[in-house]
Order: C-alpha cells, then structure tokens, then sequence
C-alpha cells in the first residue's frame, strides 16, 4: 500500500517550491530550504524527494531546453499540484490540532 502522508522533509520540499512561486528547479529549492530551516540540505535528497513526489502525483515537470550555459542541460522544472496543496492543507490542520491548547504549557516553560 502507497505511503499516502506527507514527510517532514516532503512538507519542506512541496513548501519551498510554493515560497519559490510554485515552480522551480533543484537548485533554487535546496537554497529555500536551506534558508528558512537554517541547516544545510543535500541536493542529492531533494532530487531524491522531488522523483518520490512526483511519483506519488503531489508534484510534476518538465524539462526546459538545454541552455549553452548550462553545458547543453535543460533544467527540470518542478510544479506543486492540486493533489499537493490538499495533502498539504490536511497535514497543516491535523498539526494544529495537536497544538491547539497547548500554548499555556509553553509560557510556562
């Protein structure tokens, strides 16, 4: 049976691209990434995430054609799709309801 939940890391990555504009490359992603968790994120496993989402329908793309700057490689764009955005939107409610009362327990501390 498919794993039909979203990973932290496939929340971040599906997050990113969105922050980004709703699509965007490898590159751009991991430097998102990077920027907004403060740690360093490796493009191997962006990749890796990106093909698993795309796999699972929440992402899809295209190649662009190949640039002379890039040594003759089209990137692949990657775009969040409406499958996505509700996994996201379930993942986001289902979370704040375990938060939900519990801010008295963090003043607290």
């Amino acid at each position: 049976m498919p794993r039909e939940t979203l990973g932290e890391f496939e929340h971040q990555v599906l997050l990113a691209i969105l922050q980004l504009g709703g699509d965007s490359y490898s590159a751009p992603i991991v430097m998102e990434m990077e920027k907004r968790s403060g740690r360093d994120v490796a493009p191997a496993a962006v990749y890796i995430a990106l093909r698993r989402l795309e796999q699972r329908g929440l992402v899809q793309s295209t190649k662009e054609e190949p640039e002379p700057q890039r040594g003759g490689r089209g990137k692949r764009i990657f775009e969040v799709t409406p499958t996505a955005i509700e996994k996201l939107r379930e993942s986001r409610r289902a979370m704040e309801s375990f938060w939900d009362g519990l801010d008295p327990v963090f003043e607290k501390r």
